[in-house]
């Protein structure tokens, strides 16, 4: 790795002549951030999560609260018709609504006259005990490597926070999926290691959208995108994607950068 990172022209150039620019950065980073959120969401599940999700009724019951906890945690919070749509992209929108009426008909889901979701009285129970559990798992999974998620909780509040300013600027493009999730619910008190979990969770629906202009710009739909084999064209979207997805990262100094890399390729999971 290199040892003397130099910011030129906004990009991030290493000593062996390699740049890194934000867009390349946001390729690089990807991954890690979905096996940081993977396995804090698997720790969840598996430390407590499931039995609660039982308690409750079970995932017929829980699943898009689990999904969409971020806003409908957030006292008042609502997920419109194309949030909803947005973040469920990929599946079949006939099935979906099947298990979205029965959240509803189990009392965790309330939908208002516009389509809007909303979480019942029960389902804000239910995920204040989900936040606790988070709290408990993520304690333990990342244990004796406070310093790393302390910088990387605040390296993607900063991050998080420019997406979310960036999205509201009149020539932002639609990003439905993040909308619906940004900015996470972070009551006083909670813990880092829930603030991290949420915060790569969130940012993620930013990467989403971006993948979804990417494709759509180039004449692909959700079912042809998933059918397109390795090659060229798959490449050309990936890095479409990349660029798209940049934007909030530029608020990371060069060194910031390869620090947030350097901390998620070192946490557990």
């Amino acid at each position: 790795m290199p040892t003397e990172p130099l910011r030129c022209a906004g990009a991030l150039i290493v000593d062996d002549g390699v740049e890194l620019a934000p867009h390349r950065f946001t390729g690089l980073v990807a991954p890690a951030v979905e096996r940081a959120f993977v396995a804090g969401m698997f720790a969840g599940h598996d430390g407590g999560g499931a039995e609660l999700s039982q308690r409750y009724g079970g995932p017929t019951a829980t699943g898009f609260l689990v999904e969409f906890r971020t806003r409908l945690a957030v006292p008042g919070g609502t997920v419109d018709r194309a949030g909803f749509a947005a973040v469920n992209r990929y599946r079949d929108p006939a099935t979906c609504q099947r298990a979205l009426d029965k959240q509803i008909a189990h009392g965790m889901i309330a939908r208002q006259p516009d389509g809007g979701l909303t979480a019942t009285e029960r389902g804000v129970d239910f995920l204040a005990e989900l936040y606790q559990v988070h709290a408990e798992v993520t304690e333990e999974l990342w244990a004796g490597h406070d310093d790393r998620v302390h910088r990387l909780v605040e390296a993607y509040g900063r991050v998080l926070a420019y997406a979310v300013l960036l999205a509201g600027e009149p020539e932002a493009e639609p990003g439905p999926a993040f909308a619906a999730m940004a900015p996470p619910y972070e009551p006083d008190g909670i813990p880092s290691g829930v603030l991290l979990l949420n915060r790569l969770g969130t940012l993620r629906y930013h990467r989403a959208d971006a993948h979804a202009a990417a494709w759509t710009a180039a004449g692909h739909t959700a079912t042809s995108v998933g059918e397109l084999p390795d090659g060229p064209e798959r490449r050309a979207i990936e890095l479409e994607t990349d660029r798209r997805a940049a934007g909030p990262y530029s608020t990371l100094t060069a060194d910031e950068r390869l620090g947030v890399l350097a901390d998620l390729a070192a946490l557990p999971g």
